[in-house]
């Protein structure tokens, strides 16, 4: 057991995946600035040149847990793991979670069909939470989006519009999707079916009951999320725009807190805020 832990009873014991990307070292730092949670495992891909540093030396400190490629090492005294890495790497995490009890927060996003459906299996052992945004802002957000979509759900145009930076690799965002499906939840439609995700050329007149996505990629851009409600003689915009992953980060903590109880099951942020 590492010191931090022997320490720390009592404490949410947390493990973080791609521990040494920018959002791994995110989630460290808040990890190590709070009360009530303690860094109990570092993971990241097998070759990595983080692999054998402790996982707090960026931060000028000793935490005692080594970055490792190792599941079963790195996940031995955790009791859930936070993954924001890719949809294979998260899979291969849940399986590791299930052999070993330990909780999921997931905030990859990417995943295909049949890939959440491997997590809603996976849920059925232990409990899992996912959301393609962790932050809170984002998920009133949602709240508020749904609210408006049932009001102005005849005579207004539905568009949105998401920004990253240069290296993000799925398009659109998987917060953008999420909007997309509260959108159309609302409104009683399949965003598989009303979805316009490319126009180019000769479209035609726009569909009424589609909902458009654009999609914008450029320097560092943490992530600006706008939904257009565009009507005749007024546009309603609902907008949300990160400056910084601490966001994320503070929300996954939260989630980790809410997980606590929890045996089984699959949740979201809005069962952890109480949005439902």
């Amino acid at each position: 057991m590492t010191e931090n832990l022997s320490l720390a009873p009592g404490r949410h014991r947390v493990a973080v995946a791609g521990a040494s990307g920018r959002m791994g070292r995110m989630l460290i730092e808040a990890i190590h600035n709070s009360d009530d949670c303690v860094l109990a495992g570092a993971l990241d891909v097998p070759g990595s040149p983080a692999l054998g540093i402790d996982a707090t030396a960026f931060l000028g400190s000793n935490s005692g847990v080594v970055i490792t490629s190792d599941l079963q090492l790195g996940l031995a005294e955790a009791q859930v793991l936070i993954d924001f890495t890719r949809p294979e790497g998260t899979l291969a995490h849940l399986a590791a979670c299930q052999a070993l009890g330990v909780k999921l927060v997931i905030g990859t996003t990417g995943f295909s069909d049949e890939q959440k459906q491997a997590l809603a299996e996976g849920a059925k052992q232990v409990a899992v939470m996912l959301a393609p945004n962790m932050s809170v802002g984002v998920n009133v957000t949602l709240k508020l989006l749904e609210m408006a979509a049932r009001a102005l759900s005849t005579g207004y145009d539905i568009e949105i519009i998401e920004a990253h930076h240069r290296h993000k690799v799925d398009a659109p965002s998987g917060t953008a999707l999420k909007m997309g499906e509260v959108i159309a939840d609302a409104l009683g439609r399949d965003l598989a079916e009303c979805a316009v995700y490319e126009r180019y050329g000769h479209t035609g007149a726009r569909d009424p009951s589609s909902i458009g996505f654009a999609t914008v990629r450029g320097g560092d851009i943490v992530g600006d999320h706008t939904v257009l409600f565009a009507g005749t003689g007024e546009r309603i915009e609902i907008t949300h725009k990160s400056s910084s992953r601490e966001t994320y980060a503070q929300g996954s903590l939260r989630a980790v807190r809410f997980l606590a109880d929890k045996p089984q099951g699959m949740f979201d942020m809005f069962d952890v805020l109480g949005l439902r």
